[in-house]
């Protein structure tokens, strides 16, 4: 079935025979639905932390980020390019009428004097047509006005990412998203020796754009804020992608005959976030900021978040600490077992019939493993994924943040479960990555390759069966020890599309 040719070019990504065939066989059989046990929500499965807790938990970050021992790192997928945010624009220019019709399109102009990049924006209209952006709307001539925004003899913002384009105005200078992340870093995830780390991913073809960002914003910021910052970049790898298939199964070939292969999607993400060197890793969308009178909440809770993760990293190494030295005996077994139980949620109706010794080895085996914190939003109709408690292959039950699409909907009882979801996923996580040796865990290990996705796509005209690999939040952490924590909407403030930046979050 492969040639030479294919095999080479397998070689050249890094992907080996068998790992092809495994995925042309997912993508003929597909994935499992995922069986669950309830929603998660703050009655079972989602911490709420009181006033008191709250300072608690602050204290114990204050106190492990003033430890010069330890280093945190504040990750940020921002591969994607903004295109998706331009949709409506893309549409509304290709659209065979002339002024603005549709509710969006009227939005847009509305408010496009609020806009951050109004400015420039102006200046590149004034550049193409010898007009600005007044004088060409009072010509009926909106939609030059989008394609100086849009175009690459303009802005380019319709093929750029969107981390780099203008989110928010300020009086000093308009910010872009990794700006807004700098600061964050700065706020929340300062280190004892005044370093801030931020890692990127992005896109080959978009990192000389980030990288020059970063050359040109960082002294100011360093200087505004005391601190000095630590900036990496990581590409998505190649031997992440994923084979596409024909309908029947067949592997996708191009127009020259050599086998079509995609990004695995943000699950591929794993093995760069395993290669980061850290103690505490902070997990936020590059869209996913806000302005600074609006960041206070978004401090007070990331803070939360990684005072209840060291807190729980240091019960669980006290633990795991206690079982290899044999220093137990069944009352304490009985302790972490409550631990497991009540703190990472994690049941087995089995562990009544297990012995000291065999009851000692599940613990360890359940408790030495990555940990994150998730921050979850009270639902109020966002679109995303949501907190469940879940089976797990070993008949374990544990938090699981899931997708819709992972979920049977045909099964009434399921779609019930769903729809009962109290709380949605917005992608703030704190996680922890080394065991209580001070190794790094090898993340692949605690992936579940049975919640992969598969969706249909297309190139040149044909169908295709494209497959991604295992969720970053979703499969790819599916082993690892999970606790869901409650968080305020005002934490979640996505631009998906480029009226958001309308919300009052984003204006000045």
């Amino acid at each position: 079935m492969l040639s030479e040719k294919d095999k080479a070019q397998l070689q050249a990504k890094g992907i080996s025979e068998s790992q092809l065939l495994h995925q042309l066989q997912q993508l003929k059989e597909g994935f499992p639905y995922l069986r669950i046990h309830a929603a998660a929500s703050v009655e079972k499965g989602i911490m709420q932390a009181s006033d008191e807790a709250m300072a608690q938990y602050q204290k114990a970050w204050e106190e492990y980020t003033a430890d010069s021992s330890h280093k945190v790192v504040k990750f940020v997928p921002a591969s994607g390019a903004a295109s998706r945010m331009f949709k409506d624009l893309f549409a509304y220019v290709n659209s065979d009428h002339d002024a603005p019709e549709s509710k969006f399109e009227q939005t847009f102009f509305e408010h496009l004097y609020e806009a951050p990049y109004l400015e420039v924006l102006d200046a590149a209209c004034q550049r193409l047509y010898g007009m600005g952006i007044d004088a060409l709307c009072a010509a009926g001539r909106q939609k030059d006005v989008v394609r100086a925004l849009l175009g690459d003899e303009g802005l380019a913002y319709g093929r750029k990412p969107k981390g780099v384009l203008l989110f928010h105005r300020y009086a000093e200078g308009n910010r872009t998203p990794v700006e807004e992340h700098l600061v964050e870093g700065a706020l929340y995830a300062r280190g004892a020796d005044g370093i801030v780390h931020l890692h990127f991913t992005v896109s080959p073809e978009h990192r000389d754009l980030f990288t020059a960002l970063v050359r040109e914003k960082v002294p100011a910021l360093e200087k505004q804020f005391g601190v000095s910052y630590d900036i990496s970049f990581s590409e998505q790898k190649s031997s992440t992608d994923t084979i596409a298939s024909t309908p029947e199964g067949e592997p996708f070939r191009q127009a020259d005959g050599s086998l079509l292969f995609r990004p695995g999607g943000h699950g591929a993400l794993i093995e760069n976030l395993g290669d980061i060197d850290a103690d505490v890793i902070f997990i936020k969308n590059i869209d996913n900021v806000v302005h600074d009178r609006c960041k206070e909440p978004t401090i007070v809770y990331k803070r939360l978040l990684a005072g209840i993760l060291v807190s729980v990293q240091k019960q669980v190494f006290a633990y795991l600490e206690r079982l290899e030295s044999g220093n137990y005996n069944m009352d304490t077994l009985r302790e972490m077992l409550q631990f497991v139980q009540k703190t990472l949620c994690t049941k087995n109706p089995e562990t009544k019939m297990l012995e000291d010794t065999e009851l000692a080895i599940y613990l360890q085996r359940k408790l030495n493993r990555p940990i994150r914190v998730c921050g979850m939003v009270r639902n109020e109709g966002e679109a995303g994924g949501g907190p469940f408690l879940a089976y797990n292959p070993d008949s374990t039950i544990s938090p699981q943040i899931l997708e819709s699409s992972q979920i049977d909907m045909n099964d009434p009882e399921k779609r019930a479960l769903f729809e009962k979801g109290t709380h949605f996923n917005p992608v703030d996580l704190v996680c922890a990555t080394r065991d209580y040796k001070n190794q790094p865990f090898d993340l692949k290990k605690y992936v579940d390759p049975a919640t992969g996705f598969i969706s249909q796509k297309s190139k040149d005209g044909k169908e295709l069966k494209a497959l991604e690999l295992p969720g970053l939040w979703n499969g790819a952490m599916s082993d690892w020890n999970t606790i869901f924590v409650e968080v305020p909407l005002a934490t979640f403030n996505p631009v998906k599309t480029v009226n958001d930046l309308y919300r009052p979050a984003h204006l000045g």
